[in-house]
């Protein structure tokens, strides 16, 4: 895990302004190595060279804006160089080898020359430096290498520098307003970096893989100087965080990329933490002052709701499909965080309900969510009913005088309004300036408003609540009323006329004459057609003599009552077959 990726490299091809021709390269030369550096200091003016070549001559070609630190004795650096005699032959460098040199400075590791030219230099300076006998090889020189009372020059770029008494810096360029939790050792943080040398150069990028870096804090899987930068690190934060090397990869270098003994600089933005103790997390955002009922295992819920990261990515909404998330709460039929979550919320309440990743989706994350990601859920509760609910109604007014009482058969006219639990209007038949009319227990409402409209009297105002099973079900009333939707009607009934018993749709005022087939048989051709049979009973209704059942369509009931009587279906009603309901045996005819 300490592995920090891919590199992208540029070495820099820097050269001397004089001519270089026949170059020798120097694999080894001892002038130049033996050591290391870093500390906070502004960089020391660098000499004049002289005509003569009997002192110490540097030349500062660039020297970058910024520069944090310098090189001070004891410091260690890493630099290319290109080594050459006065006239332009190469005897050495770095560049060939394809690895900068590294080296202690003050400590006796390098030439004089080179050891004071060095101190003052920042990061990504260039220097041109001319070195005479007396603070390089003197009168011996090197056999075969560097002759004797040779003047040299370098041309230097430093890439890097520390001190072995450094520590971890920790720059913030961002940190946001609130910051409810910060990192702490054993956290589980994701976050975005990129990965540079001192120098700028690129050597890896989560960005560039399109994936967080995921891993634990302060227990080992990071390189040390990366577990002290990332604690107190709030969500959405960004650093800079500068690891010397024996913080980092050491001598070794990674193997890869990074190579040894050098500074890491890592500009991290931190996208999510949690703890693997960690439970959910509720925020009340808004919970209404009459909460009658709070969830519990078992019910059915229906709410929206904004799902998004810790950072503030969003990756599901409910809104945007336009239809609430219906769920039961408590039996596992969503992440155990939000089974939690959900329970013990009033309808109309509104919640943030923060999930930990092992009670989410995990390490393997689904669809849009990364693995081990926190969950933020804006949750808005619309409505919830358990399977065992039954109608619920509330009386609001009823008249003193209260002595008929709505039963199954009478016909209502009633006015209503009626909503979802949430307040959403969905009709009113003020609004349409006409009752509704219905015959009671007849099944032309929801069962759940017959059952609502029972033992109710004329001018009687009352609340009845609906739930699905007993109102439209799971399916609802497309571009009406929403599935799995608990109904609330607000009614007023205005008029009620006494249906007839249960199982008649006519009966008579007065007694029923003896010879009720021959009065119906008009023409006493010992048949009754349709017409004889339709116009005796209006006759009956029209004189008082009779009554329909009411709220339902005449020329409707009689037809029901001739065929029932019609037993042998042939379009006429014989003596044989014409029979009062209590001559009847246990039959089912509503007529009569």
């Amino acid at each position: 895990r300490k592995a920090v990726g891919a590199t992208s490299r540029v070495l820099l091809k820097a050269g001397l302004d004089g001519a270089l021709s026949n170059p020798v390269l120097l694999q080894d030369v001892p002038a130049l190595g033996k050591g290391w550096a870093a500390c906070q200091a502004p960089p020391v003016p660098a000499a004049e060279i002289t005509p003569d070549g009997t002192e110490l001559g540097v030349e500062r070609r660039f020297v970058p804006e910024s520069c944090p630190r310098a090189v001070r004795p004891g410091d260690f650096v890493r630099y290319h160089y290109l080594g050459a005699f006065p006239d332009g032959t190469r005897f050495d460098s770095s560049y060939d080898r394809g690895s900068t040199f590294n080296v202690f400075v003050g400590k006796g590791q390098l030439i004089a020359g080179m050891d004071q030219a060095l101190v003052g230099m920042c990061v990504n300076e260039r220097r041109f430096v001319k070195i005479p006998p007396k603070l390089a090889y003197g009168s011996e020189g090197v056999p075969g290498v560097i002759p004797p009372n040779a003047v040299l020059h370098f041309d230097v770029l430093l890439i890097d520098l520390w001190n072995s008494e450094d520590e971890v810096q920790v720059q913030t360029y961002f940190k946001p307003e609130k910051c409810p939790r910060t990192v702490q050792v054993s956290d589980f943080v994701r976050y975005h970096y990129n990965g540079t040398f001192l120098d700028g150069t690129l050597f890896d990028s989560s960005h560039n893989r399109m994936r967080t870096y995921d891993t634990y804090v302060g227990i080992g899987w990071l390189i040390p100087g990366m577990d002290q930068g990332l604690l107190g690190m709030c969500v959405g934060e960004k650093r800079i965080i500068t690891i010397p090397p024996f913080l980092a990869y050491g001598e070794d270098g990674d193997g890869k990329e990074i190579p040894g003994q050098a500074s890491l600089v890592f500009d991290v933005v931190l996208l999510d933490l949690h703890n693997p103790k960690d439970g959910i997390a509720i925020e009340n955002q808004l919970v209404p002052e009459s909460c009658e009922r709070r969830s519990q295992t078992g019910d059915f819920l229906r709410y929206h709701y904004n799902g998004t990261l810790l950072d503030g990515t969003l990756f599901d909404s409910s809104y945007s499909r336009n239809r609430t998330y219906d769920t039961y709460v408590g039996k596992g039929y969503v992440i155990a965080g939000m089974d939690e979550g959900l329970l013990g919320v009033c309808t109309g309440e509104k919640r943030r309900i923060i999930i930990p990743p092992h009670l989410g989706y995990g390490e393997e994350g689904r669809g849009k969510i990364p693995g081990s990601a926190v969950l933020v859920f804006d949750i808005h509760v619309v409505d919830f009913h358990n399977p065992s609910d039954s109608v619920s109604i509330t009386v609001h007014h009823k008249p003193s005088n209260c002595t008929v009482l709505s039963k199954k058969g009478d016909y209502l006219k009633y006015h209503y309004n009626a909503s979802l639990l949430d307040g959403t209007l969905l009709d009113s038949t003020h609004s349409l300036g006409k009752t509704y009319n219905i015959v009671l227990g007849s099944g032309q409402v929801v069962l759940g408003m017959d059952m609502g409209l029972q033992d109710m009297c004329v001018g009687e105002r009352r609340t009845v609540v609906i739930p699905p099973h007993l109102g439209y079900g799971e399916d609802g009333v497309e571009g009406e009323v929403p599935g799995s939707a608990v109904l609330v009607f607000d009614i007023e009934l205005l008029e009620l006329v006494s249906g007839l018993p249960e199982g008649y749709m006519f009966v008579w005022n007065g007694e029923v004459s003896a010879n009720l087939f021959e009065e119906i048989d008009q023409n006493h051709d010992g048949e009754v057609l349709l017409e004889e049979f339709s116009e005796y009973i209006q006759t009956q209704v029209d004189t008082g003599k009779g009554k329909l059942a009411p709220g339902f369509d005449f020329e409707k009931i009689v037809k029901n009552m001739f065929t029932n009587q019609d037993r042998d279906g042939n379009g006429k009603v014989t003596p044989e077959e014409f029979k009062l309901k209590d001559q009847e045996a246990k039959e089912e005819h509503d007529e009569l």
